[in-house]
């Protein structure tokens, strides 16, 4: 096992073969448009002081590997493809509900999605343990109100509003999850006329995903940024991806890898048994060697690296993307 992390990642080989894609990454970040998703008042704005920090893991402004903290005012980044096809999808970055890792699991992701004349709508959403109230819902409220945003300006950015997709990595995946399993619950009181669109995915997919928060495989930071520490039994079931399936959830498509040294592979698994139930549509992909966080940072001689072929095929055959997407 080669056990691969987000720091092994950014090592010689895999910067020089990224280079293209985080020179572009640092260019778009500062020139892309920014969206807001709350009018005014923020559901569980309690007046907490929220200062706003980015850490370059990489240490190199030209390839950087950001992780924001401090998310006062959430909002969506848009990426727009030289030639949108009316597909768009909501990207959710990982990093435990402590931080968003923004480069690599959401402004990299960008670069494949662009390629195919998809519209990204990176989320940069709340981390709940920086003092919100109702800190449990916090991300997915802000996930809820970015589809709601996205569908109302469907026209502006050339979107069909029946083709929005979701994609989520870690606990980003677990906010995906959640939003695919949750979307048409009330997290928070309607502020205005774009909260009677739907907030539902057409098509979700989660990259090795937080699921459960109720069993010994959940990942304890994540689940303790999210629920707080010592969480009732209940609130850790109810907060379980897995525990949420209906005959409503949308098709879903999973990536994780054996090795996850970090998100046991698990996760996945009691995802895809809880699809399978309740028939719902689902695609898995398990992979020996990949271990976390890794995007699309993988070497090319990695059987994982495969996964947004994979996901495209997918999007495809259900409608998300035109056919003759590859």
């Amino acid at each position: 096992m080669i056990g691969l992390t987000r720091r092994t990642l950014l090592g010689a080989g895999s910067a020089l073969a990224l280079a293209p894609v985080a020179a572009r990454a640092a260019e778009l970040v500062d020139t892309q448009e920014h969206v807001p998703l709350w009018p005014g008042h923020i559901p569980g704005d309690i007046g907490t002081k929220i200062v706003s920090r980015i850490d370059n893991r990489s240490g190199n402004d030209a390839h950087p590997d950001r992780w924001i903290y401090g998310v006062a005012r959430p909002e969506l980044v848009v990426f727009r493809p030289a030639n949108p096809n009316g597909a768009a999808v909501l990207c959710m970055p990982g990093g435990s509900y402590e931080f968003l890792a923004f480069d690599n699991e959401g402004i990299e992701q960008t670069r494949w999605l662009n390629a195919r004349g998809v519209t990204v709508f990176v989320l940069k959403y709340r981390l709940p343990a920086e003092g919100w109230g109702q800190r449990q819902d916090a991300p997915l409220q802000d996930a809820q109100r970015a589809m709601r945003v996205i569908r109302r300006d469907a026209a502006k950015y050339g979107i069909d509003p029946k083709r929005v997709g979701a994609l989520g990595f870690s606990a980003g995946g677990h906010l995906c999850g959640s939003l695919t399993t949750r979307h048409a619950e009330r997290t928070y009181a309607p502020v205005d006329a774009i909260d009677r669109l739907s907030a539902r995915p057409d098509l979700s997919a989660m990259i090795y995903p937080v699921v459960t928060l109720d069993s010994p495989a959940t990942h304890i930071g994540s689940r303790d940024n999210l629920l707080g520490k010592d969480a009732p039994e209940a609130l850790r079931r109810s907060h379980s991806v897995d525990q949420r399936v209906d005959a409503d959830t949308p098709p879903l498509f999973l990536v994780h890898a054996e090795d996850d040294g970090t998100v046991p592979v698990e996760n996945s698994l009691f995802l895809y048994k809880a699809m399978l139930d309740h028939k719902r549509p689902v695609e898995m992909h398990l992979f020996d060697q990949g271990g976390h966080g890794f995007g699309t940072r993988l070497p090319a001689d990695l059987p994982a690296s495969d996964w947004p072929r994979l996901f495209v095929r997918f999007a495809v055959h259900k409608g998300l993307l035109p056919a003759g997407v590859a």
